[in-house]
């Protein structure tokens, strides 16, 4: 049995928003893990619309009171999507600061505790430009940006070391995830259930949940 206490930082994706038992993928990860045997504290610090930029800088003081030394603990992170919408004709943040976020982020937390990264997933294109509700801002989503910034996380990830699961390959081609697309950037449940039986096939989740 392992037992270890997991912060998932990320944006919405991460958080689960669309999904109507409010679980998302972390909540249905550390579930089957729960259902299995394993003794898990899940920590889901998912926050709508950000970016690697507002990210970066909340994310250690955030994990800290929740991972402490005395209990084993470690960290998944999933961001990248906000960065590639455009908003008023610019993209929200420039690629080479995204990965400079990025970097920054995974070295900081691999010299912490044990760490995971996750990429990405498509978006629908027909369901372009997004706005979250009434007042918000009008952005647009591409899978050419995502797949990009996608790629150029997973070189980041080799470089330093740490595992990384792309996931926008796997999903671009499935028709269910095609079909569990939700508002066109959030998939409802069967969207992140998909997400998270990818996540718990995938060798490094496995390697901390031996079966």
């Amino acid at each position: 049995m392992t037992q270890l206490r997991i912060c998932f930082v990320g944006d919405s994706l991460t958080n689960g928003t669309g999904d109507r038992s409010f679980l998302g993928w972390p909540g249905r990860l550390c579930q089957a893990e729960v259902a299995a045997g394993h003794a898990i504290t899940c920590y889901n610090l998912g926050i709508r619309a950000e970016t690697t930029e507002m990210i970066r800088p909340r994310w250690h003081a955030e994990c800290t009171p929740r991972l402490l030394d005395s209990f084993p603990g470690a960290l998944v992170f999933s961001f990248g999507t906000n960065d590639t919408a455009e908003e008023a004709g610019q993209t929200r943040v420039a690629v080479d600061r995204s990965l400079e976020n990025a970097r920054a982020m995974i070295v900081e937390a691999m010299d912490w505790k044990p760490t995971l990264w996750i990429g990405p997933p498509p978006i629908d294109e027909n369901q372009q430009p997004f706005q979250a509700g009434p007042g918000s801002p009008v952005r647009t989503f591409t899978n050419a940006r995502i797949a990009a910034l996608s790629n150029a996380f997973a070189v980041i990830a080799a470089d330093l070391g740490v595992p990384y699961l792309d996931l926008f390959t796997p999903l671009a081609g499935d028709s269910a995830w095609q079909a569990a697309m939700g508002d066109g950037v959030h998939p409802p449940d069967d969207g992140y259930r998909l997400i998270a039986e990818r996540i718990a096939e995938w060798d490094a989740w496995r390697r901390w949940f031996p079966t």
